[in-house]
């Protein structure tokens, strides 16, 4: 069944947006990732324009968010003090995102900045990924326990001034390490449409030091605001949220995280993480590779 997308100005397969919707979910289910680093690209995949899939897949973050933020604030999971200044960030990140993201497209270069972004980002993060996991199931193969990583936060931000307490993430830090990296996935947030929770996490676990108990659940705290402020922001600005993409998608990744939340039982968390470092480098040695190939239809403008 074709329907048409008001804003990307074309007519797709419902059916499959739902199913790549789906998709993307059950990779959320099975991960623990919010699943928009992977929906922008299939997205442009499929043919919509890499600013519409952007602006869609970050309203889709936002509505898939709710109920993992809510599960592990009833748990005692979040860090409100730590997440409200993550949002703050967050938001005047998006607001320079959008700054940025008008200026690129008034360039003419957001589709290749999109792209080249995702390449660098997926290709690092899958190879780093894709090492740890290695690591442990070679140490579980020949039977060698692993060190356990020791908890602290990194030496610059240690030097940071004005320290505040964090109790749940027990924390005593600067407030302006949270802000600044609340600010940068405010920007990758606009120009990716992603929810930042794959730089989030590794950033607040490794940089930041933050107890794991309210890793997870603080950063969906962020990402629910950030990506909500990032659809406002998109749809008042670029005008590039395509609401009939993002309900499809939704609508599939609701049943898609479900699922793949019960798939990931049956498997060992290292394999898990090997997967889906080896789904992110293939996603991102396919964004590489159409960066290189002439595309199928060459437009350009003429003055008269």
């Amino acid at each position: 069944m074709d329907i048409y997308l008001p804003i990307a100005n074309l007519s797709v397969n419902a059916l499959v947006i739902v199913l790549l919707g789906a998709g993307v979910g059950l990779l959320s289910g099975m991960f623990g990732v919010g699943g928009g680093f992977l929906t922008t690209p299939l997205l442009i995949f499929y043919g919509i324009p890499p600013t519409v899939a952007a602006a869609s897949a970050a309203t889709q973050v936002t509505g898939a968010s709710v109920s993992g933020a809510l599960a592990h604030y009833r748990r005692g999971g979040v860090d409100l003090h730590m997440g409200a200044v993550l949002v703050v960030g967050g938001i005047f990140g998006a607001i320079a995102g959008s700054v940025i993201f008008k200026l690129l497209q008034a360039g003419g270069q957001i589709d290749t900045v999109i792209a080249v972004l995702y390449v660098v980002l997926l290709g690092s993060i899958g190879g780093l990924m894709a090492k740890e996991a290695w690591t442990s199931i070679s140490a579980a193969r020949r039977g060698i326990a692993l060190p356990p990583g020791k908890r602290r936060h990194h030496p610059l931000v240690a030097a940071l001034p004005l320290r505040w307490r964090f109790y749940a993430s027990g924390l005593y830090i600067s407030p302006l390490a949270p802000l600044l990296l609340g600010f940068a996935t405010g920007i990758l947030t606009v120009l990716l449409g992603v929810g930042g929770g794959f730089i989030m996490v590794p950033a607040m676990l490794y940089l930041l030091g933050m107890a794991t108990r309210v890793v997870v659940g603080t950063s969906l705290f962020q990402i629910l605001f950030v990506t909500a402020v990032t659809t406002m922001v998109h749809a008042l600005t670029t005008h590039a949220v395509d609401i009939v993409l993002a309900a499809l998608l939704l609508l599939g990744s609701v049943v898609g995280a479900q699922v793949g939340a019960r798939l990931a039982q049956k498997f060992r968390p290292d394999y898990l993480r090997l997967l889906l470092a080896v789904i992110v480098l293939l996603v991102a040695i396919r964004m590489a590779v159409g960066l290189g190939f002439r595309p199928d239809e060459i437009f350009s403008v003429q003055q008269f």
